[in-house]
């Protein structure tokens, strides 16, 4: 009995004993620890169990925390994605949904951080991983994965931590809202649509062409980067399909259509140094070549003749110029959408007869060429080829040398349908077959098409045109599945340009043009533009949403933009540029990049630059102050070619400590000297602006404005040829711009 009750008593204290070491166990792994990762600290678990990252200049700052309810979790789902002419629209449901299952884990190897667990819901279970990684002092890397295809997910969610009081800012060209808090959408490339939600157009052209109309979040860049007000900074490097839901005040959920992705945090001590260290990643552009920088890019059409008569009207008007911007030089058709070209990418010698000596003359102008060495010519191609079977004369004769479109449909060049034909494409009133830039052979082909037919054309710059259409369903040659090459195509179409011109020796002296984008178009492109706006005022989709898709773009990377002066998109006669909308725009595109007309998709029907003595002497006003500039804007593309900072700029970047300036948007900086809040409503003469603190000089009388304790509101007398411009007092290249504007503006120096 003794021994019995002996042997009882030990088992009970081991038991207590085993108890307490579990117990111990258990405090042990809910304690927070510190890991180092570079230049970060993670710490984890911390309290409510979540993930801090932080910064080792600054440790007190948050720059991550994950939420506190669990941050990864996983769906399965069904899509129908729905596509109209590069617009899309996505509609999925949601079958079942898995959350972590408790059981996570920390393991550390002295550089990775890797947190893993499983998901569980309906079920079913997945087990997931979570590693962060650094990648240069200021940026973190982090990948999320779920590693069981068994359980069918398709969706992957990371969930995070914000405040109420957080503005989000960047997500590539937004047209209709900048700060993003608040809202839900996804990063896709396409076609921005046209109205974007204006009505009832977006409504009658969804009408007439379903998907067409385009929605406030529709753009052509998807870029998934962002900064915020609390200066932190993420992007993600994977190009697939992600939804941003920054619906909730504190917490941000990306969804993922896929299994794995993954991104960057970064730490920066202002707006700008988390620009730089993003476009570290993403590339940066550089800088113009002279002869663009120095005069207008007249955008126009008609023919050798045309060309040449306004020309000379354009050098009897003192217009500087860099380039004729000539987008017909394949020939026009008629479509229902208006005047469009032949995708066929050879010179018309119907349209351009005597294309050398036209040429010739150009560049024989010497004065009021950007560069002192003549006026280039540039021209206009995209992706799409389109077959030219019926582009005949009268008697039957083929106006072409070559139909594109159809030696690539028998080489295999065009991206396939499930059939494994051509896709074709609808695009208005025809069809066209997209290059399959995964195919190396098609790529190379499609490259000695630009080098031997735009080059060798004698172009000097060419708009590149389209490239977020690949279709979701379409079959590509190296097997990538087009859902999630579709962001990238943009991207590849880009570097396929730069590396004909590379490949030219002609670097620095050739320019093309994109409107479609992704993370790391600015690697590859020379020069972006805003894509289609509308005649029209208005921020959906007019002259105002263009400014706003300048200034998000510009925090995105995008540091060399430009909109169409006038818009493009005409639509019978409710939407026809008016006098007043073409001076007010060639005014604001003075202070951009560049200064580049567009005649618009029915010329006919749009007041042109050429229209009348007015238009055509306010043209050359604001073409000679764009020139006056040069000097001041390659100082600028100097910087954004180091650190990323764009030539147009939101109000915030530079005064960051002002409340106010983060929510203007009608309103920008040409670097850090110049302040300009271009007139963008009909019949207004006298318009309230905001400065921020400081002193200012209106560029047109001399008048100082503001204060130097703050910022605030005042009435500046806008009439047309005199918009609200104004630089900070004591700026060198202000005050020079202010000496050209006397007499180069005035006509003393027509030069």
């Amino acid at each position: 009995m003794r021994k019995t009750i002996i042997f009882l008593t030990i088992v009970f204290f081991l038991i207590i004993i085993s108890d307490a070491q579990a117990k111990k166990s258990q405090v042990q792994h809910n304690e927070a620890e510190s890991y180092t990762l570079g230049n970060f600290i993670a710490v984890y678990p911390s309290e409510n169990n979540t993930l801090k990252i932080m910064h080792a200049a600054n440790p007190q700052k948050i720059l991550w925390e994950s939420a506190s309810g669990g941050f990864i979790s996983a769906a399965v789902a069904s899509e129908k994605i729905t596509e109209s002419r590069g617009s899309v629209r996505l509609d999925e449901k949601i079958l079942k949904r898995l959350k972590p299952a408790g059981d996570e884990k920390a393991a550390y190897d002295g550089s990775v951080l890797t947190i893993s667990g499983h998901l569980k819901g309906d079920g079913i279970e997945a087990p997931f991983e979570f590693s962060l990684r650094p990648v240069s002092q200021n940026r973190l890397g982090f990948e999320v994965k779920i590693s069981d295809e068994a359980s069918q997910c398709n969706r992957l969610f990371l969930h995070y931590a914000s405040s109420s009081d957080e503005k989000f800012y960047g997500f590539g060209e937004q047209f209709t809202y900048l700060n993003l808090k608040g809202r839900k959408f996804p990063v896709v490339s396409q076609e921005q649509g046209i109205g974007r939600g204006a009505f009832p157009l977006t409504s009658i052209v969804n009408y007439v062409a379903p998907g067409s109309g385009g929605s406030w979040f529709s753009t052509y860049t998807a870029v998934p980067f962002y900064l915020t007000t609390k200066l932190r900074g993420l992007f993600l490097e994977n190009h697939e399909i992600t939804i941003f839901d920054l619906t909730d005040n504190d917490e941000v959920t990306i969804e993922n259509w896929g299994t794995c992705f993954s991104g960057q945090i970064i730490n920066g001590d202002s707006y700008y140094k988390l620009i730089e260290e993003f476009t570290e990643y993403a590339g940066r552009m550089p800088k113009l070549p002279d002869w663009m920088n120095g005069g207008a890019i007249i955008g126009m059409q008609g023919g050798t003749k045309a060309v040449l008569e306004k020309f000379e009207a354009l050098k009897k008007s003192g217009t500087p110029m860099g380039g004729f911007w000539l987008q017909d030089w394949v020939g026009k058709r008629k479509t229902s959408f208006g005047s469009q070209l032949w995708w066929n990418w050879e010179l018309d010698t119907v349209q351009y007869p005597d294309w050398d000596k036209m040429r010739a003359a150009l560049m024989a102008e010497k004065d009021l060429s950007g560069d002192g060495r003549g006026i280039r010519v540039l021209t206009y191609i995209n992706p799409f080829l389109a077959d030219v079977e019926a582009k005949k004369d009268a008697s039957g004769m083929a106006l072409y040398k070559r139909n594109l479109f159809k030696e690539a449909a028998l080489k295999g060049y065009l991206v396939r349908n499930s059939s494994g034909g051509a896709y074709m494409i609808k695009n208005t009133s025809f069809d066209a077959g997209l290059v399959d830039i995964t195919n190396p052979e098609a790529r190379n082909w499609l490259k000695g098409i630009i080098r031997d037919q735009v080059i060798g054309a004698g172009a000097s710059g060419w708009m590149a045109d389209f490239g977020e259409a690949l279709p979701f369903d379409a079959k590509l040659l190296s097997g990538v599945s087009a859902m999630s090459y579709h962001n990238m195509y943009p991207e590849e179409w880009a570097r396929l340009n730069r590396e004909v011109i590379r490949e030219a020796g002609l670097e620095g002296d050739t320019v093309f043009f994109s409107r479609s984008g992704a993370t790391k178009s600015p690697m590859y492109s020379t020069l972006f533009w805003l894509g289609d706006q509308l005649v029209s005022f208005d921020g959906d989709d007019g002259m105002y949403s263009s400014l706003k898709g300048m200034l998000s773009g510009g925090i995105s990377g995008y540091s060399l933009n430009h909109s169409d002066i006038g818009g493009y998109t005409t639509l019978g006669p409710l939407y026809k540029r008016s006098k007043e909308l073409l001076l007010r725009w060639m005014e604001m595109n003075a202070f951009t990049a560049v200064y580049r007309t567009h005649e618009g998709n029915q010329p006919d029907n749009n007041i042109q630059f050429y229209s009348d003595g007015e238009t055509m002497a306010h043209f050359a006003k604001f073409a000679r102050v764009y020139r006056a500039l040069a000097p001041y804007r390659e100082t600028l593309m100097d910087e954004a070619g180091k650190t990323g900072k764009p030539l147009v700029r939101h109000l915030m970047l530079e005064f960051p400590d002002d409340p106010k300036a983060v929510d203007i948007d009608s309103e920008f900086m040409l670097g850090s000297d110049f302040l300009i809040a271009p007139v963008m409503d009909k019949g207004i003469t006298l318009k309230k602006v905001y400065l921020p603190e400081g002193f200012w000089v209106h560029l047109w009388t001399g008048k100082v404005y503001g204060s130097i304790m703050s910022g605030g509101e005042c009435f500046v007398e806008s009439p047309i040829g005199e918009p609200p411009v104004f630089y900070k007092k004591g700026s060198t290249a202000g005050e020079k711009l202010a000496l050209e504007i006397k007499k180069v503006v005035n006509g003393d120096n027509q030069n």
